[in-house]
């Protein structure tokens, strides 16, 4: 019997199976970030296993309150700093160099097809997207992973999700995820892996395939995958190009983590993208999805472009092909977090901040801080946001604030009109 991606990962990783279902797998990466990995660090502190299984695996980054907002934040990264210190952790990232973890960590060739990933972080999942079983966990799972490199698992049984079709104008992946959360539904994957497959899929870059991944756990997924190829090795290459004779060699050694054609999935879903509009969450569920053409006038207070999901180079130049020439609405505010030091000096270099601010956008540093209502653009209560973000629980951006979740261009759209709005009015087809 044929196996998928993550079976083949779980099988070239199995350290132990103590318990009939449930699998210990070896760890390539261990992800820390300042909000979960503190307090795994004071517990292993505490029982006095202040080490690290390999410095070389650990990653480290300051990026939920960057830089730090109170005398408990500043904390939260000193804790971090000196234990990088102590433990010779070299891939650490502090402020000034830091970004958005699941923007950062790919952007620095971390994550291969194959590797096995964990972080104290539920979006975690983003790094499948380079056929990677990448997954968040809780701070136990966190210290032993820190500690053993390793990490206990049920063994994974996995959906297929088959993207057929053509993606009309002014839809982005963004609105392609939101369509397969409304169809799974918020518990559809729970304990699964999600396999995004299909010609859409293959025709995505790998910045809209993290997209996708990125919010396979809003339908409970374990993960997120995606079949390793090409635009893959494209996107690796400069890291990958010393141990291979050339591209072609390395797709086709990718080809042994791709699932088989005979493997078994407990469910598997068709979505033609043909048939979707641009979309936007409207309730406090990310499976509460309509179209925008539908949702009537929606007031906004502010704008968000920016996170794990949509604040990479090619969201920032879709949204601010909207938004250029044109201001915010009155009584609009609008805030862009490009999500790496990279992604900023490029959207600077090409003008695109300078876009942003003409129209009336405050642009800050990389940060995960307004998408979880920490800093850098948290919601009074009552007020209604246009994000770009991957998740509209209630109180998720502030205290009695709304979210609705969109794509980059519905979100810089909604901005110009100051209600929610289809960018399709505002885009201008190439060509034309």
């Amino acid at each position: 019997m044929g196996k998928t991606i993550t079976e083949k990962i779980f099988e070239a990783h199995l350290k132990d199976e103590p318990f009939s279902g449930t699998q210990v797998i070896s760890l390539d990466v261990v992800m820390c970030h300042e909000i979960t990995t503190p307090i795994a660090i004071a517990d292993l502190e505490w029982r006095g296993k202040d080490r690290v299984f390999d410095p070389s695996k650990i990653k480290a980054v300051i990026d939920h309150v960057t830089p730090a907002k109170d005398s408990k934040s500043a904390m939260q990264g000193k804790i971090m700093r000196e234990w990088a210190k102590r433990n010779g952790i070299k891939d650490f990232f502090d402020v000034g160099k830091n970004g958005v973890c699941h923007a950062l960590f790919p952007e620095k060739g971390f994550i291969r097809p194959g590797y096995t990933v964990i972080m104290g972080d539920s979006h975690t999942c983003t790094h499948g997207a380079f056929g990677a079983f990448a997954a968040g966990v809780g701070t136990t799972d966190l210290e032993v992973g820190i500690l053993k490199g390793v990490c206990a698992f049920r063994r994974p049984d996995s959906i297929k999700i088959n993207l057929t079709g053509k993606l009309q104008f002014g839809v982005f992946a963004k609105d392609v995820i939101l369509e397969v959360i409304r169809v799974l539904t918020v518990n559809g994957a729970t304990d699964k892996v999600v396999e995004f497959r299909g010609p859409v899929v293959d025709a995505m870059t790998m910045e809209e395939r993290m997209t996708l991944c990125n919010m396979a756990i809003e339908a409970g997924g374990t993960s997120g995958v995606c079949l390793p190829d090409a635009q893959t090795v494209e996107y690796l290459w400069p890291f990958i190009q010393n141990d291979y004779a050339g591209k072609d060699a390395a797709v086709a050694d990718f080809k042994k983590w791709h699932s088989d054609s005979d493997a078994t999935y407990v469910a598997t879903y068709g979505i033609d993208v043909s048939k979707l509009e641009p979309a936007t969450t409207v309730g406090y569920k990310p499976d509460q999805v309509k179209k925008l053409s539908e949702v009537g006038d929606v007031v906004i207070n502010q704008v968000y472009i920016g996170s794990c999901t949509n604040g990479r180079l090619s969201d920032l130049e879709i949204a601010a092909s909207v938004i250029k020439g044109t201001k915010l609405a009155d009584n609009v505010r609008g805030v862009v977090s490009p999500a790496t030091p990279a992604i900023f000096s490029q959207a600077m270099e090409m003008g695109l901040l300078r876009i942003f601010m003409d129209a009336g956008y405050c642009v800050v540093n990389p940060t995960c801080g307004a998408c979880l209502g920490m800093s850098t653009g948290v919601l009074a209560e009552g007020e209604v946001c246009a994000s770009t973000t991957n998740r509209n629980f209630n109180g998720r951006m502030g205290k009695g604030g709304m979210v609705h979740l969109m794509s980059p261009a519905s979100a810089a759209a909604s901005g110009i009109t100051g209600k929610l709005t289809d960018p399709r009015k505002f885009m201008i087809k190439k060509g034309e």
